[in-house]
């Protein structure tokens, strides 16, 4: 039995009056021609906005090297036990897996933000307010 391992496309529209308004039309169509007669599940979701140029600007240039010399750390040694610590996936196993940064989004991303200032704080390290700094 072979197993298919083609990525499945992700299609982006917008829903206006209830009716779903695909950006990219015939690909989709021609997607769904490929599964004629098959059962398939369709899944909607809001489409939400990853992590910003300024989150990322912020985390990189002030909470990382802030926390990271505070306690002796390189930046991505830093980087990586915070990711350890807040973004553990599968934490039921003896393999926990921890996921990325890079695929939070903004709220996401800010939430993570604050439980990293509130540990530095614990430490004794403190990280100024995204506001107020350039």
């Amino acid at each position: 039995m072979a197993i298919d391992r083609q990525p499945t496309p992700v299609f982006f529209g917008r829903v206006e009056d209830g009716r779903l308004k695909l950006h990219e039309r015939d690909a989709f169509q021609q997607f769904l021609n490929r599964l004629n007669g098959k059962l398939v599940a369709v899944k909607v979701v809001k489409k939400s906005q990853q992590r910003s140029l300024s989150q990322n600007a912020y985390y990189w240039g002030v909470v990382i090297p802030l926390f990271a010399e505070a306690q002796g750390y390189e930046n991505e040694e830093m980087h990586e036990a915070l990711k350890f610590k807040f973004l553990q996936k599968h934490t039921d196993t003896e393999l926990p897996t921890v996921g990325s940064t890079a695929d939070l989004d903004t709220g996401q991303f800010t939430e993570y933000i604050e439980k990293v200032r509130r540990l530095a704080a614990e430490y004794g390290c403190v990280i100024p307010d995204p506001g107020a700094v350039e």
